[in-house]
């Protein structure tokens, strides 16, 4: 069996450089018939990005005071680690960061939001359509690699929830009335 793995341009800001974060492809070619099999790799660093915009969404969805120290302990990491990662998120403009603020931009917004659009349908997937206990570790694992595409139709086939279970507002999406 071979693996061939394809990279991805770099570019210059986060929304073109998504396949530069996303999951890369890698082809399994099996040689006794000669057939590809396309699995995806997902990167670790595209979902830290995405990690941080969503903890800035939930803490201002929360009317709470963006700041590294509530980003650190949202995040159950060091106070140096967000600060190198804002600086991350302000080179992709995502975020401006500096020592006394930190403002999310319409894209980073957008990411927030949609992290925790996809997390709070999948809770609901679990808790209401699929009668599992949700299982918070496979909903992170799951919500950094939903296209928008299967999230609306995840949303229409809930019928457009409003709530998850956890009673927090689930953010409209395109296909919402």
């Amino acid at each position: 069996m071979l693996i061939a793995i394809k990279n991805s341009k770099k570019n210059k800001d986060y929304h073109e450089n998504k396949q530069e974060f996303s999951p890369s492809m890698v082809k399994i070619i099996r040689r006794e018939d000669s057939q590809e099999e396309p699995l995806y790799l997902g990167t670790a660093e595209s979902e830290h990005i995405e990690m941080y915009l969503k903890a800035i969404w939930y803490i201002r969805e929360r009317g709470g005071d963006v700041k590294v120290s509530s980003i650190a302990q949202l995040l159950n990491v060091t106070q140096p680690s967000v600060v190198q990662m804002l600086k991350k998120l302000d080179s992709l403009n995502l975020l401006q960061y500096t020592a006394r603020e930190i403002e999310i931009t319409l894209e980073g917004e957008r990411v927030g939001k949609q992290m925790i659009r996809n997390t709070r349908l999948l809770e609901v997937l679990m808790k209401d359509a699929l009668k599992i206990e949700i299982d918070e570790e496979m909903v992170c694992g799951i919500e950094h690699h939903m296209k928008d595409i299967f999230t609306e139709a995840l949303c229409t086939l809930l019928n457009h929830p409003r709530l998850c279970p956890h009673g927090h507002d689930i953010p409209k999406g395109m296909c919402c009335p």
